[in-house]
């Protein structure tokens, strides 16, 4: 496609495209916005290097491709704008992520990484949400790595899962990288390696003082309670990684309150996720926190979003012209969109118009190929995921249009109606 531009004469002409959710994962009234720093760093970055405009020169598919085309590409920038949502933001269905305005070609090429992008944040930060809110105030500890679709996935999605509550990750990269606390116990592997279940515990002990947590389900989870029991503090807690977790943690607080061990904390895992975590909650297990894994790092009731990323209007020659797609159950509304956040509902409008009252949720982020200023950290971040969950969103939320959008909308229609 930017190699016809390019042929076509149209690398001058600029584009917005609009990155919007078409439909909401299964399972979900709305998502929790997050991945915008990884769109950032791509269009910050986004150049070719010599050896890949020569791989992509010998395709077959390039042959037509007019010689100044890869002159174009060896200077290839990002110059265009950016608006959108800040990470950590409550969308819902039909409602626009990011809006980029710049020369067709540079607006183009960036659609697959950034729908790949952010979507895959988005999807883990709004599954990290309702896990944490399932688990009642009780601590939700990302452990998803191991079971993540490559490792840095992994990293990527203890981001997401701290900005959607999560306390922190197991992911020690993560935690260099982004700031975010990291937890864990160690692995069966080191009970086993251990000719005593009280030896690998003592040694443990030895190495993490006040912060050690010990696995005590590698043969048998109330023996192992005893044992950690009996070695006592320091011991922060105890972690049960199998079998009916409600009688056993009862159990288990049992064992440690008797020991004298009443301010050590017991940690549930093991395939778990919000449902598995509600019902414990409601049982009232005495469980303190919850190290969730699998069902986390993939979103495994939901794994995929239908993001959608379009051109909805085109500038050549001081022209204006918008653009929408009319076909069944895909249509797209036309024109560079704002959307206007009231406290009781959304309006979504044109992006030149203004409604008083409402904050407008499109930031400013690039402006003629610079940031305009730095990301918040996630920590800030997180902060201000976790005030938008604090209600509870409403599922029901309405999202209406402007009367410009409408008008603009209907009159496109009417004008590709066929004859």
């Amino acid at each position: 496609m930017a190699a016809g531009y390019f042929a076509a004469g149209k690398q001058n002409d600029v584009g917005t495209f609009e990155f919007t959710i078409r439909h909401l994962p299964r399972n979900r009234e709305f998502v929790v916005a997050a991945g915008l720093h990884r769109a950032v760093d791509y269009l910050l970055n986004l150049s070719f290097e010599a050896d890949e405009i020569a791989y992509l020169r010998g395709l077959e598919n390039f042959q037509n491709a007019p010689a100044g085309f890869w002159d174009y590409l060896a200077g290839f920038r990002f110059t265009g704008d950016v608006f959108a949502v800040p990470e950590g933001t409550v969308l819902y269905a039909g409602q626009p992520v990011m809006n980029i305005r710049a020369p067709l070609i540079e607006g183009q090429i960036p659609e697959t990484y950034l729908l790949s992008a952010v979507t895959f944040e988005t999807l883990i930060a709004t599954k990290a949400a309702r896990i944490v809110r399932a688990a009642g105030g009780r601590d939700v500890i990302e452990f998803g790595t191991r079971r993540a679709h490559t490792p840095e996935a992994g990293v990527l999605g203890a981001r997401a899962a701290f900005i959607g509550g999560c306390a922190g990750t197991s992911n020690a990269l993560a935690g260099f990288q982004y700031g975010i606390p990291v937890m864990g116990t160690a692995a069966h592997s080191w009970v086993l390696s251990f000719e005593t279940e009280t030896e690998a515990f003592r040694e443990l002990q030895q190495l993490l003082g006040n912060q050690t947590v010990q696995l005590i389900d590698t043969y048998d989870t109330i023996e192992g309670a005893h044992v950690a029991a009996k070695l006592g503090k320091p011991l922060r807690g105890v972690r049960l990684d199998s079998g009916d977790l409600l009688p056993l943690s009862r159990e288990v607080r049992r064992i440690l309150d008797g020991a004298g061990l009443r301010d050590t904390k017991i940690m549930a895992s093991g395939d778990l996720d919000e449902s598995k975590i509600a019902a414990i909650v409601a049982a009232g297990a005495p469980v303190d926190a919850f190290g969730v894994g699998t069902e986390l790092a993939t979103s495994g009731d939901a794994p995929a979003m239908g993001t959608i990323y379009k051109l909805v209007e085109i500038e050549r020659a001081g022209k204006t012209r918008y653009t929408a797609k009319n076909s069944p159950d895909k249509q797209t509304l036309p024109g560079a969109k704002q959307l206007f956040r009231f406290p009781e509902y959304d309006l979504l409008g044109l992006h030149n118009e203004c409604a008083g009252g409402a904050e407008a949720m499109l930031k400013p982020l690039i402006i003629g190929g610079q940031l305009i200023e730095p990301l918040p950290p996630v920590a800030e971040i997180r902060e201000r995921a976790c005030a938008a969950l604090a209600p509870w969103p409403s599922g029901t939320r309405h999202t209406g249009h402007s009367l410009l959008l409408k008008k603009l909308a209907e009159d496109l229609r009417s004008v590709n109606v066929p004859a």
